[in-house]
Order: C-alpha cells, then sequence, then structure tokens
C-alpha cells in the first residue's frame, strides 16, 4: 500500500488559518478542525484501517484453521468439546468480544488487531471444522488409511489442501466486517490514537463539527462504507462462483 501515490500532502500537517474549509480544487475533501487536508487523511488512513483489517484476518484463519482441523480430527469428546466451544463463541456478538479482549490487554493497534482477531476465529474455526468432518469420510482418506499411511501425511496431503477451498472466500467477506469493527472499535477510542489519520478516529475527531463541516465526519465514514460494501460484493460473487450458482 503507497497512499503518497494518491495523498501527496501530509495527512498531519496542520494549519490553523485552513481550519474547516469546505471541498474546493485545493481541498478536495476539504480540511479539519485543525486545518489538515481531510482527502490526504482518508488516503493514508486506509492503510492503517486495512493493515488492521488484513492482520487481524490472518490471525483468524491461522487460529481457526489450527482450532477447526483439530476438532475435526480428535476423538469425540474432545470433539465436542471444541464444537461447542465455538458455538459460545459465536453466540457472542463480535465487537463484545474484541471489547472484553482490549479491556483486558488494553487500548492501542496492537491489542485491537489481535481482539478483532480473536474474534473472528470462531466463523473459521466451525467451516474448518466441518470441512474436515466430511473430507475425513470421503474414500481416498480411508483408502490412504487402509494402506497404513501415517496421520501426518494424510493430514498434510489429503486433509488440509481441500478443507482449505472455501476458506479464501469467506475470509474476503471477513475482511470486510474486519475493516468495519476496526473502525468501530477506532471510533469509540480503543484503536490509533490521533493525530493517526485512521477512518474510525477520524470519524470520532468529525463527529464533533459536523453541523459546520460536514465532510470532516462524512467523508471518512464514506470510505469506510465503500471498502466494506466492495469487499462483500466481492466475496460473495467469489462464494457463488465456488458453490457453482454464478451463471
Amino acid at each position: 500500500m503507497a497512499p503518497q501515490l494518491l495523498g501527496a500532502g501530509d495527512p498531519l500537517a496542520a494549519n490553523p488559518l485552513d481550519a474547516l474549509l469546505p471541498p474546493s480544487a485545493a481541498h478536495w475533501f476539504g480540511t479539519d478542525q485543525l486545518g489538515r487536508d481531510v482527502f490526504d487523511r482518508v488516503v493514508h488512513g486506509a492503510r492503517h484501517s486495512l493493515t488492521i483489517g488484513v492482520t487481524a484476518t490472518l490471525i483468524a484463519v491461522a487460529s481457526g484453521v489450527l482450532l477447526g482441523l483439530l476438532a475435526g480430527l480428535a476423538h469425540r469428546w474432545a470433539d465436542e468439546a471444541l464444537a461447542r466451544s465455538f458455538d459460545a463463541l459465536s453466540a457472542f456478538p463480535m465487537l463484545l468480544l474484541a471489547l472484553l479482549f482490549i479491556a483486558l490487554a488494553g487500548t492501542g493497534t496492537l491489542s485491537l488487531t489481535v481482539a478483532i482477531g480473536i474474534a473472528t476465529l470462531p466463523h473459521y474455526a466451525r467451516v474448518v471444522r466441518a470441512q474436515t468432518l466430511q473430507i475425513r469420510q470421503l474414500g481416498y482418506v480411508t483408502q490412504a488409511v487402509a494402506f497404513g499411511r501415517s496421520r501426518t501425511r494424510i493430514v498434510v496431503r489429503h486433509v488440509l489442501p481441500n478443507v482449505l477451498g472455501p476458506i479464501p472466500v469467506v475470509a474476503i467477506i471477513g475482511l470486510g466486517e474486519s475493516v468495519l469493527a476496526a473502525s468501530g472499535l477506532s471510533f469509540l477510542g480503543m484503536g490509533p490514537q490521533p493525530p493517526s489519520p485512521e477512518w474510525g478516529a477520524m470519524l470520532a475527531e468529525g463527529r464533533n463539527y459536523l453541523s459546520v463541516a460536514w465532510w470532516s465526519g462524512i467523508l471518512p465514514g464514506v470510505a469506510v462504507t465503500l471498502t466494506v460494501i466492495s469487499l462483500t460484493v466481492t466475496g460473495r460473487r467469489l462464494q457463488a462462483r465456488f458453490e457453482g450458482r454464478d451463471a
């Protein structure tokens, strides 16, 4: 990600004389209460929001695949214990789980990223577990067992590659949810702190000036909305194609 290609200005550069200027040729998205260019801040803010979302999704996918695979291959009692744990965590709203982790670990970008990753982990674990339970019953797996192949070889060569099939599609949809969660929690002051140009933090700063400078709060929100919609539509499209529903 190279935000300087679109936003060449310094997103932290303040000029009180240019405070709360409306959108114009000089400042496409106007300026905020400190005279900072909102367009530059939105462009550079994409790096923060997307980095948090991507990293959190990678944490969730890696942990979810490991735990889901373990549950699907474990003895029945262990599988039941892990499956009920996934169900219990999934019953709580994602933001609530993330808030609980942040309350224990503290605020900041790292805590926010890990919190979102942990909160979204159960979804991936349940998908992988379901896939594993199906694949382990297929003929080529039972045949490999009958031929005396080692458990590790069966898992690595036959189970894992087939389990991972739907994960990229699910992850793209989940990435949009993670970006939205990151912005929401940053809006509450639990992510990157001002003057960092993160979309949620910009929304929090701009909400106090909506009556006199709507652009400072609305336009970062538009960036979040368009990003989440784009990722969700792309993910749904890929999901339809993966399931053979795409004409």
